[in-house]
């Protein structure tokens, strides 16, 4: 467990694809049980553990997740995070290249709870959730695309979903267009930062996850840089790299 920033109040970790935030029905032991038990040993705690769950991550996605410590902390979080006072920073590996180097999507999505699964429109319809976000090209390696995308709104699979809709799925997410599986399973979105107020303190907090130690993340890290990809003359990408 990789723990990126703890006080009286809050816990924040560096998730993996292999955990899940809360109990579902698998029955796997989730991050929320696994940090009981982690803040019980440090601490020789001899009653039970508080942890609140403010938010949650796919199981496939990696990076930051924040937990609550106290009863209160948790209230006046999930305020935060409900009146959308949190800044949402992810990364996306994609195999083909954005329209642009820089955009925002605004999509209508309607969720399948049978498939677990949203389909984006371009119009409003009947049960659709409006979506927007912002996406920033970072760089490219032979082959994929680092993007960085800031959530507006927080839709059922948002990012997955809007992504897949203007031809760019996230690598190995089969569910949404990806040609091939991940070798370990998870999907290449991380979740890497959040940015609040501190609940209690009221002080600004920046929570930051490193990407997974993967070899493509890497080389995207060391990559072509966004400004250097070649684009037409009405400011499209091209998809041959330098």
């Amino acid at each position: 467990m990789e723990v990126i920033y703890e006080d009286n109040h809050l816990i924040a970790v560096n998730k993996t694809c292999h955990e899940i935030v809360q109990g579902d029905k698998t029955g796997d032991m989730p991050l929320s049980e696994g940090l009981k038990a982690f803040l019980k040993g440090k601490y020789a705690k001899p009653g039970n553990v508080c942890i609140g769950v403010i938010h949650r991550l796919d199981r496939p996605v990696t990076g930051t997740v924040v937990f609550a410590k106290t009863s209160k902390a948790l209230r006046r979080m999930n305020e935060i995070f409900r009146q959308g006072e949190v800044k949402k920073i992810y990364w996306a590996i994609v195999r083909n290249p954005p329209p642009q180097r820089e955009g925002e999507l605004v999509h209508w999505l309607v969720r399948n709870e049978q498939q677990n699964k949203s389909y984006a429109g371009d119009v409003e319809k009947p049960n659709a959730q409006k979506a927007i976000l912002h996406y920033r090209l970072i760089a490219a390696s032979e082959h994929y695309y680092l993007l960085e995308i800031m959530l507006m709104t927080g839709r059922h699979h948002q990012i997955r979903c809007q992504l897949a809709k203007i031809g760019c799925p996230v690598r190995g997410d089969l569910k949404y267009g990806a040609d091939r599986s991940n070798p370990d399973g998870g999907i290449s979105l991380h979740a890497r930062s959040l940015s609040f107020v501190h609940p209690v303190t009221r002080q600004p907090v920046s929570l930051t996850a490193p990407a997974p130690e993967e070899r493509l993340w890497k080389a995207l890290a060391d990559g072509v840089p966004a400004e250097d990809l070649p684009v037409s003359p009405d400011g499209r990408l091209l998809p041959d790299k330098p």
